[in-house]
């Protein structure tokens, strides 16, 4: 007996590649069917109002972007606000601005003009110029010398991948930005903010004429909703897909201890990295400064780095030589599947979230003018 599939599309993750999908399909007639294994849509970018506060509920989320085209897109769902990233790093108690620029060299040294500046991280990176390096430790401080390595890198780094900096690859930091201006602002995109009133407006207006399922596990009845669909896009892990055939891929992750506090500003700025290897967590961030907001109370949160399991989401890929050759079989396979894959953990990339709003947005733009062309 022949099963009608009711939808267009099936598609696996609410996140920001499957919602975009989904937004651009129905645009075009399709019909789909959005499921995620979690109690809410968006995503790593899902938002939850504590004290009327938009917490990041998955760790700091900030869009830039150079693509005026995508910049025009997420505005066109919900305005961002101007919002500018300008971090802080705690080393030991003390504070420097980020990224590296003038302002950083005077705290560090008391440079007060760019020709000092040079003058200290010239003799600081000599010794290691000559050498090409082999690890991440021998790339950072042929960039930026000792000074800058030791106090704002190695720490953040080593918890942050869970790696000593001499055993991870050189080509994770192929450069370190240097600035000779005082310049505190991370990004260098022409566009950035945060959507007022929290990314979770994003998401409603990518899926409001969507149907939306969540607290559905794919894998639990894979066959089963797969013929809910003509085809499926799949933006989760690509080698669970594949029932791991050919080995799990590494990735890290994340725990986060979010902290409501009877205080109306507890640092003074939304993202200030602790650099020190001593403590646990790599950064506090204190939502409330993302959308410049005015509550009597805070909420911070604490992010802690861990190694990926079955027990935590994963975050971010470890592109090492090992795993980009396991991630290649599984590419491979892809190719004899009807399957569209999509997303950080479906192509095991890094992507920020413009990369992946315009990925999904090629991949439909692709999509769906050759189906056009076929009738």
């Amino acid at each position: 007996m022949k099963v009608t599939a009711d939808y267009d599309f099936l598609i696996v993750g609410a996140g920001l590649f499957g919602a975009v999908f989904a937004h651009e399909a129905t645009k075009n007639n399709k019909k789909c069917l959005v499921i995620d294994k979690r109690n809410h849509l968006g995503g790593n970018t899902f938002c939850e109002n504590i004290h009327g506060i938009n917490v990041h509920t998955y760790g700091a989320h900030i869009f830039h972007t150079n693509d005026k085209t995508i910049w025009d897109y997420v505005n066109s769902f919900v305005p961002f606000n101007r919002y500018t990233n300008s971090p802080l790093a705690n080393f030991e108690g003390k504070l420097y601005n980020l990224p590296f620029n003038m302002n950083t060299f005077y705290q560090l040294w008391g440079t007060k003009n760019p020709e000092e500046a040079k003058e200290i991280l010239n003799k600081q990176t000599s010794a290691y110029k000559n050498s090409k390096p082999t690890n991440l430790e021998e790339q950072a401080l042929s960039l930026v010398g000792e000074d800058i390595y030791h106090k704002l890198i190695k720490g953040y780094t080593e918890k942050q991948w869970g790696r000593k900096a001499t055993l991870l690859p050189p080509f994770i930091i192929k450069r370190l930005p240097l600035r000779f201006t005082f310049d505190n602002n991370y990004f260098n995109d022409t566009y950035q903010g945060i959507p007022i009133g929290g990314y979770n407006k994003l998401t409603e207006g990518l899926l409001k004429n969507v149907k939306c399922l969540t607290n559905v596990d794919f894998f639990k009845d894979r066959s089963e909703l797969s013929r809910l669909a003509k085809q499926v896009v799949f933006t989760g892990k690509i080698d669970e897909y594949f029932n791991y055939e050919h080995g799990k891929l590494e990735y890290r992750s994340l725990t986060f201890e979010h902290e409501a506090m009877e205080m109306p500003n507890f640092q003074g700025n939304a993202v200030v990295n602790y650099t020190e290897a001593s403590i646990p967590f790599t950064r506090i961030i204190e939502h409330k400064h993302f959308e410049y907001g005015t509550q009597k109370n805070t909420v911070i949160t604490k992010e802690y780095p861990l190694e990926a399991s079955s027990q935590n989401e994963p975050f971010y890929p470890i592109n090492d030589l090992k795993n980009t050759q396991r991630y290649n079989l599984y590419k491979e396979m892809t190719k004899s599947e009807s399957t569209i894959f999509g997303g950080r953990l479906a192509e095991y990339k890094y992507y920020d979230m413009h990369q992946v709003i315009g990925a999904a947005l090629s991949k439909t733009r692709k999509l769906f003018s050759s189906q056009l062309a076929l009738k």
